[in-house]
């Protein structure tokens, strides 16, 4: 057999997924799935995110585009006088010209400056990493959950094997009271996990940053699940005995993106109030969301998810530029609730048995995928080098303009399939037709993406082309922390610090994806090289133990 067939024939089989069903005592039957990857990104960018990528490009960067022109029509209108001649029309003026001309350019410049966004500057970050009395081994978790007495024996088999292919470690941690036979998803367990890892992360963070809670003048949370009255904002405030007139937001049902959002939200009010601090919290309680029944698809949420949160501090004082770690240069956000297959596919409700869960859709890699291609599309424009935009836009336009491959059918993707020994006919589009993908490692130095699943991971750096170094921070932070929802991204920054690859000048994309179905971008850069990390971050005691094979 040729390469090429046995490739194809091998890439055939990693998409393939077999389920046993109608088990009697004697016979079963065996039913084949194919899984459902990340859309072709190569085969399927859509020009209007392009278009729009451009829109904002443009919209930030017109005042910069108009200062070249002025300068060649100056240059041209001087450049064609003597000395002399440029002397005598300068004394040609007379003194109040010359002083207006000089007012008119002062007050533009002022109104350049004024009008310009503040620099938004995170000063320094926390990761809250729970004791040891919280971790679990994967083989721990699996007697925690028969000890509980809610799932049986083929329960147990199906959370073993998402376990064994999750990419998950021996060392995250999970809340206590899920070991309980009692209902767990209360009111008071819920706060007390809620209190646990806020406190936590921000005790650190006004540790590290020797800011006082009374001088923070937004406060950003979010959290999906669990949202009390009063709300998880309020509780900090309470605690910490903040100001009367501070700006708090309680953000829910956001899902694993909500970071980048709470982020997005910090950044608005901090351009509306000068002068002021913001604290962004994002974090997930595990033992709310625990779900005890046993409908597959609503059992994933309880393998992946485990104890974490994340708190930053914000700043938009000029003044803090020399003690910032780096600058927020872009967020894009990117929203498909409008199509119901996308809204659905994360989505909170009860089984048959009442249970409250969340049920996972089985096309959500594929969902989630569509959503990230809208969202770096969009990013592209933004952060790419003039020669990746115009490579990427000039095929774009010519096969916009003279047609591409035809969209394989996919309506049978989601069936059943029949596997016989015929041979199958793979149709390949032509190399010609396919648009040229940017290459998104001369944009970043370094990439956080949201460690959702050892599967999600692989797939993204198969469509983005990316290597295992710049995959590294995510699998990782999924294995040593598990999923920690929105605040992964987070874990991820600090690996980077623990093994001192932040240098002055780095870029670093922060990539996160959640319920909705949402995915959203923020891009920073460093300001200064981070040598060494500091004594409260969660990797210090495990960093030397990584990168580990997975």
């Amino acid at each position: 057999m040729a390469p090429s067939s046995t490739t194809t024939a091998a890439d055939e089989h990693r998409l393939l997924a077999t389920e046993i069903v109608n088990r009697g005592t004697d016979t079963f039957s065996v039913r084949v799935r194919r899984r459902l990857p990340l859309p072709d990104f190569v085969n399927s960018v859509n020009l209007k995110y392009v278009k729009l990528g451009y829109h904002y490009l443009i919209n930030h960067a017109i005042y910069l585009a108009t200062i070249p022109v002025l300068v060649l029509v100056f240059s041209a209108e001087v450049g064609s006088l003597s000395r002399e001649e440029i002397w005598n029309k300068l004394w040609d003026y007379d003194l109040v010209t010359v002083l207006a001309s000089f007012g008119v350019f002062v007050f533009t410049l002022c109104l350049y400056f004024m009008s310009r966004p503040r620099p938004i500057y995170l000063l320094d970050f926390a990761c809250y990493k729970p004791t040891d009395d919280f971790k679990v081994s994967k083989e721990e978790f699996i007697e925690m959950a028969r000890q509980s007495g809610k799932f049986d024996q083929e329960t147990l088999d199906f959370k073993r094997r998402i376990l064994d292919s999750s990419g998950i470690g021996n060392e995250t941690y999970v809340p206590k009271s899920i070991m309980s036979t009692q209902n767990i998803a209360t009111m008071k367990e819920g706060r007390e996990e809620a209190s646990t890892v806020i406190f936590g992360a921000l005790d650190e963070l006004f540790e590290k940053t020797r800011i006082r809670p009374k001088d923070v003048g937004v406060l950003v949370v979010n959290c999906s699940i669990f949202n009390p009255t009063p709300s998880l904002s309020a509780m900090i405030i309470n605690h910490y005995k903040m100001r009367g007139n501070i700006l708090s937001y309680n953000l829910g049902g956001m899902g694993c993106s909500a970071s980048v959002i709470a982020l997005d939200l910090a950044r608005d009010m901090l351009q509306a109030n000068p002068n002021n601090f913001a604290v962004v919290v994002s974090t997930e309680m595990v033992g709310f969301n625990w779900y005890p029944g046993c409908n597959r698809s609503m059992l994933i949420p309880n393998c992946f998810f485990r104890m974490g949160c994340s708190a930053v501090l914000l700043s938009n004082r000029r003044r803090d530029f020399p003690r910032a770690k780096y600058r927020l240069e872009h967020v894009v956000r990117t929203h498909k609730g409008a199509d119901d297959r996308s809204f659905r596919s994360v989505h909170q409700e009860e089984d048959e048995r009442g249970f409250k869960g969340l049920k996972v859709s089985r096309e959500l890699v594929e969902i989630g995928g569509d959503a990230l291609k809208t969202n770096i599309t969009t990013l592209g424009p933004l952060v790419l080098p003039v020669s990746e935009q115009l490579l990427f836009f000039s095929t774009l336009v010519k096969r916009h303009l003279f047609g591409g491959p035809r969209k394989e059918n996919s309506n049978n993707n989601n069936s059943t399939m029949i596997i016989n020994n015929g041979s199958s006919n793979n149709s390949t589009s032509s190399s010609n037709s396919k648009p040229y993908i940017p290459d998104y490692k001369l944009a970043f130095e370094h990439f956080c993406v949201h460690a959702a699943s050892k599967m999600v991971l692989d797939e993204l750096q198969r469509n983005l082309e990316l290597s295992d170094t710049n995959m590294e921070p995510s699998r990782m932070t999924l294995h040593r922390f598990g999923n920690t929802s929105s605040s992964s991204i987070w874990y991820e920054l600090a690996y980077l610090e623990a093994k001192g690859r932040i240098h002055s000048g780095d870029r670093i994309w922060q990539l996160a994806f959640g319920s909705g179905f949402k995915c959203n971008s923020a891009v920073w850069k460093a300001i200064k090289r981070i040598k060494k990390p500091s004594s409260r971050n969660p990797w210090l005691s495990s960093i030397d133990r990584y990168p580990v094979t997975l």
